[in-house]
């Protein structure tokens, strides 16, 4: 899938590992998401190893990169001497974190497809750091500032939404998913509601599902705005389309299930509802 794909979905690592609620010292983490909730919680300065994709806070890029979701290196990460590996559940598979807990290297990847999983990953962080105050008080402020967006939203007309990832297939939200979970709370109806949570589809599909609103969040792609756009084969025929129902995302961190879930849930409720009074909503780096 594409690269904004997997910032999202973020999926397929089996079960979470590393019960182990002793102190990390030297910590490598494999996904934004957790990457991110490492700092909110007040240990970046453990932080010794990250993914390709960490980009938040800024000063995260100056750490050394130990691959990405699909190609995470284990020696790279075993050179840096970490004592826990956290990341978000990918398609490296199950064998990374065996081969890393063979070596004594307590490891955490929990699922982050919804709401109350990601307070889990932020807590589950928060536990293995030493830091569980400070992640408590985090997501009890970051429940704060989502129902400040809900309450937002709660009286609007419902929208209804097909939200794109990828065009080559054509890979959109599903049920299940967490996007799925963002558009409900904003009052945003998503019409994919069969296939799972990343379900593939065809354009006639989206013809029989006649989206209100057509959102292109396939970052990874190419003039994506000219393929998706009035003049495009099968998509000039979506009502959407033809009545300029149509938004591009141009920042990932929208859709990225972490600890900026509240501004991003922010800023979808402005693509949802362009014409409400959304709060805003803006996580200062740490």
């Amino acid at each position: 899938m594409r690269r904004f794909l997997f910032a999202v979905l973020l999926v397929a690592c089996s079960k979470p590992h590393g019960a182990s609620t002793s102190t990390a010292s030297r910590i490598v983490s494999l996904s934004p998401s957790t990457t991110e909730t490492v700092y909110v919680v007040g240990a970046g300065d453990r932080l010794v190893g990250r993914s390709r994709y960490c980009d938040w806070p800024k000063r995260v890029e100056k750490l050394p990169q130990v691959g990405g979701y699909v190609d995470p290196s284990y020696e790279a990460i075993l050179a840096l001497r970490p004592d826990l590996v956290v990341g978000a559940r990918g398609p490296a598979g199950s064998s990374m974190t065996e081969r890393l807990e063979t070596r004594g290297i307590v490891t955490f990847f929990p699922p982050t497809e919804s709401f109350a999983q990601i307070d889990d990953m932020i807590l589950g962080i928060g536990e293995r750091t030493d830091r569980k105050d400070a992640a408590r008080a985090f997501v009890d402020d970051l429940h704060a500032k989502i129902a400040s967006v809900e309450n937002a939203t709660a009286k609007l007309p419902t929208v209804r939404v097909l939200l794109v990832f990828g065009l080559e297939p054509l890979s959109v939200a599903g049920p299940g998913s967490f996007p799925d979970e963002m558009l409900k709370r904003i009052r945003g109806t998503n019409v994919v509601d069969a296939g799972g949570g990343y379900p593939t589809i065809g354009i006639e599909r989206v013809l029989a599902l006649d989206p209100d609103l057509v959102i292109d969040a396939a970052m990874g792609e190419t003039n994506t705005v000219e393929r998706m756009g009035k003049n495009a084969p099968g998509w000039g025929r979506v009502r959407a389309i033809q009545q300029g129902r149509f938004v591009t995302i141009s920042d990932e961190s929208v859709l990225r299930p972490g600890p900026r879930i509240a501004e991003g849930l922010a800023r979808l409720a402005h693509t949802v509802h362009p014409e409400a009074s959304i709060p805003s909503v803006t996580l200062a780096p740490p």
